[in-house]
């Protein structure tokens, strides 16, 4: 491995998302090797990296992996279907092979009179409507049993015709004796009375169970009343299994056969599109691809680029294609575009739009770790347009007020450059002209004290001023500004405290930022970085206040003693407990004598 492959991997892997999906891993040639699932991808695909392995195989895998490439996916179960469908469509060198063509269990509802509900693993077009696949048997004979318990189904293989059964060709079974069926095979349910039932069932594998659900707890209320508990407790059991598997896999109905889905995204300098290709039911392809613009060219061309560019790469000769928005070129009149609002299709646009904004963020996180420069430059126009400010905020200040019950009140002021903290730049005040807790006071001295001596001494200003407080603070720091004519210079606003709003002077009407907004974290960053650096000066004043104070009040001692003194013990306790002896040793038997007996006194 060169250093430029392992610089290369170490990028790839700093930008993987936290998510469930499936990853691929490539040789040199670009040939998938490995394809694999994970909860969480960062986690497993990293680990790959991180240890030595002691299976020679694994070893021998990771020497050859050139290139990562994943897809994100919706859960865990999701992600095990996909696994499946894409090692059998690549059969990758390093994984297991699979011993037959078995797929994922699923649940048809076969396209005959009196339809039956079964488990398969063979998809045959007749009609018949599927569903699934799912992740385990388990879970499929968990929905059928449960299925059966709620409705009475009928599960034998006759012929039910019409005919067949005007004829009075068939008997009533076990299963109608157990009343687990409604023998349509004697005519004692009607089409349409099973045809209900049918509808009914059909909500509940898709998902769309609510009314299910409503029936069962309205039972469940019912048995209880009768303190029938147990039959409750039965019915409780069919209703939380129910709830558990209301979501559809992301992995869709085989109905969903050759279909081509693209999604759209973009920034300022680059246009992104993914690429799916679906065929019966299974994520078949998955690409994303980069197109660097060049002038203005509209989401429309640039769609139509990607779509022809994919369906060659990928020879695909789909005849629907699921997009966001119609594109600017149709390929031909036997081509049909869907722009899907609900339903599996909308789940399979939905999942190819999470994962072109998942690339779109990772080649951000990518460039911005070769060129930190660049993710200065976008953080800080974000700043300047989430707040409106006139200037890029290159240099941004923060003021922090601190007092305890009116004393020793101080003033903090942190200042960050390019977005970062610059220490050397902190700057703390001791409060002079105000007597008692007033922070309003307070921050019209601070804020004078430091823009008179920038301005009169010719120092940077900043573009952006940020106030530890609410509207009354800030109005009183924007009059100063007034005063020293800085108004139009700097920018400035308040970060009141209850609910993170942002306010800006002579504006009523605060601003709210998302919480995971980066401007808002910044601002955030710097309130806590004042509040910290205030405190902790504010504690080391009252903490000298109180030691000079106890050696002041002793008539005799020297402001030279008293500077030794606290050189070698630290602090007037450990001055107390250190012997006569000691303390005569060092200062001399007169002085000794006076701060032993004061401080003595004093604890007294």
């Amino acid at each position: 491995m060169n250093t430029d492959y392992k610089q290369y991997i170490v990028t790839i892997l700093s930008a993987l998302p936290e998510k469930p999906g499936c990853y691929q891993f490539f040789d040199e040639k670009a040939v998938i090797i490995y394809v694999g699932k994970a909860k969480n991808l960062k986690k497993r695909v990293s680990s790959y990296f991180k240890r030595d392995h002691s299976e020679d195989k694994t070893r021998v895998l990771v020497k050859q992996i050139r290139d990562i490439k994943y897809i994100v996916v919706d859960t865990e179960e999701d992600a095990l279907l996909l696994e499946n469908n894409l090692i059998k469509q690549n059969q990758p060198r390093y994984n297991v092979l699979l011993k037959d063509d078995k797929t994922y269990p699923s649940i048809v509802i076969k396209n005959e009179n009196f339809p039956r509900i079964f488990q398969t693993r063979n998809i045959v077009k007749d009609g018949s409507q599927y569903f699934g696949p799912y992740a385990s048997v388990h879970t499929v004979k968990t929905m059928l049993n449960m299925i059966k318990a709620i409705y009475r189904i009928r599960t034998c293989k006759l012929p039910l015709s019409d005919e067949n059964i005007m004829k009075g060709r068939y008997k009533v079974c076990l299963e109608y004796h157990i009343k687990r069926c409604n023998a349509p095979c004697i005519g004692l349910i009607s089409k349409a009375d099973y045809e209900i039932q049918i509808k009914e069932i059909k909500e509940i594998l898709k998902g769309n169970s609510s009314k299910i659900s409503a029936i069962l707890l309205e039972q469940m209320r019912c048995l209880c009343e009768e303190l029938r508990f147990e039959d409750a407790q039965t019915i409780k059991e069919k209703y939380e299994t129910l709830e558990n598997y209301r979501s559809r896999s992301t992995v869709v109905t085989p109905s969903l056969n050759n279909i081509d889905v693209f999604s759209f995204d973009e920034n300022e300098k680059s246009a992104f599109i993914n690429y799916m290709h679906i065929g019966n039911g299974a994520i078949v392809h998955v690409y994303t691809i980069e197109y660097k613009k060049k002038l203005e060219e509209p989401p429309e061309e640039l769609l139509s680029l990607g779509i022809i560019e994919m369906r060659k790469r990928f020879y695909s000769v789909a005849k629907e294609i699921i997009v966001p928005f119609l594109p600017d070129t149709v390929l031909s009149e036997q081509i049909t575009y869907t722009i899907p609002l609900k339903g599996d299709k909308r789940k399979l646009l939905d999942l190819s739009m999470q994962n072109v904004k998942q690339y779109k963020f990772d080649r951000l996180k990518q460039s911005e770790k070769f060129n930190p420069e660049q993710r200065t430059t976008r953080l800080l126009k974000t700043i300047q347009t989430d707040l409106h400010l006139t200037a890029l905020p290159m240099q941004i200040e923060c003021f922090d007020n601190s007092n305890i019950q009116g004393t020793s009140p101080v003033a903090a002021c942190v200042v960050f450059k390019k977005g970062k903290p610059s220490k050397k730049d902190y700057r703390h005040f001791h409060v002079k002209t105000v007597d008692g807790p007033d922070d309003f006071a307070t921050m019209e001295e601070i804020v004078t004290r430091r823009y008179t001596r920038l301005t009169q001494e010719g120092l940077p200003l900043p573009q952006l001023i940020v106030i530890d407080g609410g509207k009354g603070q800030l109005n009183v720091a924007y009059s100063v500004l007034k005063k020293l004519n800085l108004e139009n210079k700097i920018s400035i606003i308040g970060l009141a405290k209850r609910l993170e709003e942002i306010f800006f002077p002579g504006d009523p009407i605060p601003l709210i930022l998302d919480k995971t907004s980066e401007t808002l974290k910044v601002i955030q960053h710097l309130r806590d970085e004042a509040h910290r650096f205030g405190i902790t000066f504010h504690r080391d004043v009252r903490s000298k206040k109180q030691i000079v104070s106890e050696l002041d009040s002793i008539k005799g001692i020297g402001e030279k003693t008293k500077t030794e003194l606290l050189k070698k013990y630290k602090s007037v306790k450990r001055i107390k407990e250190i012997p006569p002896e000691e303390l005569t040793a060092f200062i001399g038997r007169k002085k000794a004598e006076i701060i032993y007996k004061s401080l003595n006194e004093k604890e007294l």
